[in-house]
């Protein structure tokens, strides 16, 4: 293994691809299991919402209610759906100097910069991708004082945002601190902080979400699920008081109805597992019953991950991948109640 300091992704280049690992993912994995990492994000990326309109227009497109984050510098989870009420992407997002930043992943990027743009109409809102900042994930009590070290500030509070001249740091669940900055500077405070804490790809942020329960919906996932099937409501992504939003009828009326079916879980299976693949319980014959949100592989083998499956199902038969005689899912819990 290289020494620490000497693993610098090219963080200037706005078309690099995201680095699964630097060569020891089992390494990686246990060093997120521990907590003290810093990893490269290079798997999410920034879209930006800025003119005098961009809060108004949020607050009308989207699942969470964004105007806490105008009175105090904090962040919020939430979801962008159809009429439907099916998920196109789920999000991190917050507002800083008049501008609203909105995390999600690179890869649905385009995509739901498209449909959002077809809604701008006459409103004075412009959506971009930003090219010019890099985001690391910081974990660990060692990441925290690496932080304070390298740039004097204290690690947020949980859906916290501070910010100095260069640096925006949101808190995050499970310890952890997502940093943006310009991608000039990024090389500088990476090897910086790599040279305290343990260096990573993506799969072991991957691996943090997956046990903080947080879901991220991808190409393969996209227009599957409503909002309370991944649990966006119980970490805070929906509001139930707000205005209109594409999909807000169907997703009240879920919620008040209690017509929720299926539920998002914590899960492991001996075997291989990617987003999309489908789940298969014994009480319902075998037929497909879930689906897999997120997966990333376990520091002792096998994987981890986030799937839904209909509450039955998972409180009272077996629940297999991809097949009705594929790996047995063992449910672990979440670090919060699901209902």
């Amino acid at each position: 293994m290289p020494p620490l300091a000497k693993i610098n992704p090219s963080f200037t280049d706005p078309d690099r691809q995201a680095c699964r690992d630097f060569g020891d993912l089992a390494l990686e994995l246990n060093a997120a299991a521990r907590g003290d990492f810093v990893a490269d994000l290079a798997h999410l990326t920034v879209l930006t919402f800025s003119g005098d309109d961009a809060g108004d227009f949020l607050q009308g497109q989207l699942s969470c209610d964004i105007e806490p984050l105008r009175q105090h510098p904090s962040s919020t989870f939430g979801a962008y759906c159809t009429p439907k009420g099916r998920i196109l992407a789920s999000f991190l997002l917050w507002q800083s100097n008049g501008v609203w930043h909105m995390v999600l992943p690179r890869a649905i990027v385009a995509s739901v910069q498209k449909r959002l743009s077809m809604y701008v109409l006459r409103a004075k809102v412009r959506i971009a991708v930003s090219q010019t900042v890099v985001l690391i994930g910081l974990g660990g009590t060692t990441g925290q004082e690496a932080l304070l070290k390298v740039a004097g500030m204290d690690p947020p509070a949980v859906h916290c945002v501070l910010m100095n001249e260069n640096l925006t740091a949101v808190g995050l669940p499970r310890h952890r601190t997502l940093l943006m900055l310009p991608a000039h500077m990024a090389a500088n405070i990476w090897e910086a902080l790599s040279g305290s804490v343990q260096p990573t790809g993506t799969v072991a942020w991957e691996w943090t979400d997956i046990h903080s329960g947080i879901p991220w919906i991808s190409a393969n996932t996209q227009d599957h699920f409503v909002p309370q099937m991944i649990n966006m409501e119980l970490i805070g992504g929906v509001s139930f008081k707000k205005g209109c939003y594409p999909g807000q009828e169907i997703v009240a009326r879920t919620q008040h109805l209690g017509k929720i079916k299926r539920r998002m879980y914590l899960a492991h299976a001996s075997a291989h597992a990617e987003a999309g693949n489908e789940l298969h319980s014994d009480d319902v014959g075998g037929q497909s019953n879930g689906m897999v949100v997120n997966a990333v592989p376990n520091p002792q083998g096998g994987s981890d991950m986030l799937v839904v499956v209909q509450i039955e199902s998972a409180e009272t038969s077996s629940v297999h991948l991809m097949s009705s005689d594929g790996p047995l899912l063992e449910f672990k819990p979440l670090p919060y109640p699901v209902g």
